[in-house]
């Protein structure tokens, strides 16, 4: 039903991200090798996440019958008391959409999302939703005490849906978050120095808590929303 995440809207400014992700906006949005950015959205800095079907009759027929209310105009707004809290729309879409033209070179542009992280009060919840009824394919369930944290990896496509859980505040029924995003780089090094003369303020590149990975922390540019950029090999 679902193939892929097509694309997250921000209620912020695209010129940011240009500096940010170092690639042009066309027509009020960028888009990555895996995802878009669509800029304009209201609420939460990070708005909604729309997920890419091949049939939106199939994939409302299917979501009915899971018992997942939608409303359907151009696309499939999934019903907020289905997925906690969370925008959540399916758009129909056939081949991936090429990405917008790099600003200096590809290598030090960002190559494409290697996860989004929700926040949720409540992971078993999580699980039934992303899992039971989206019908994403959960590939890891891992509790953390040293990082506080109950993590679950959910494969979308040639990408992540994290769901994060703090472990220290327990279960409740409270409402689930959009959070944060993490990006990939081919080249670390040159998308790091590339922020940096940009006049984004980012850290140094450090080792990444899985071994053969490297990440740095973003701090401006993100219009509110906590990001790193990820290199070296994937674990998921």
């Amino acid at each position: 039903m679902i193939d892929a995440l097509d694309h997250l809207s921000l209620a912020g400014s695209a010129t940011a991200y240009e500096s940010l992700l170092g690639r042009q906006a066309v027509n009020g949005r960028i888009q990555t090798g895996n995802v878009a950015l669509a800029f304009g959205g209201t609420g939460e800095a990070l708005s909604s996440m729309a997920f890419a079907t091949a049939s939106l009759d199939d994939a409302q027929r299917l979501l009915e019958r899971r018992g997942v209310a939608v409303t359907r105009n151009s696309r499939l707004d999934v019903a907020r008391a289905a997925s906690h809290g969370v925008p959540i729309a399916l758009v129909e879409r056939g081949a991936q959409p090429a990405p917008s033209p790099a600003i200096v070179d590809e290598e030090s542009a960002i190559a494409e999302l290697d996860h989004v992280v929700v926040r949720t009060p409540n992971p078993e919840r999580a699980i039934a939703f992303y899992a039971g009824r989206l019908g994403l394919s959960l590939r890891l369930d891992r509790s953390n005490p040293e990082w506080g944290a109950r993590l679950l990896f959910f494969r979308c496509g040639n990408l992540v849906v994290e769901i994060a859980h703090d472990l220290k505040k327990g279960v409740s029924d409270g409402p689930d978050h959009l959070w944060g995003l993490s990006w990939r780089a081919s080249d670390i090094a040159r998308v790091n120095a590339r922020m940096k003369a940009a006049g984004v303020d980012v850290s140094d590149v450090r080792s990444g808590r899985r071994p053969g990975t490297q990440v740095f922390s973003v701090n401006s540019h993100t219009e509110g929303v906590p990001t790193i950029v990820l290199g070296g090999q994937r674990h998921w």
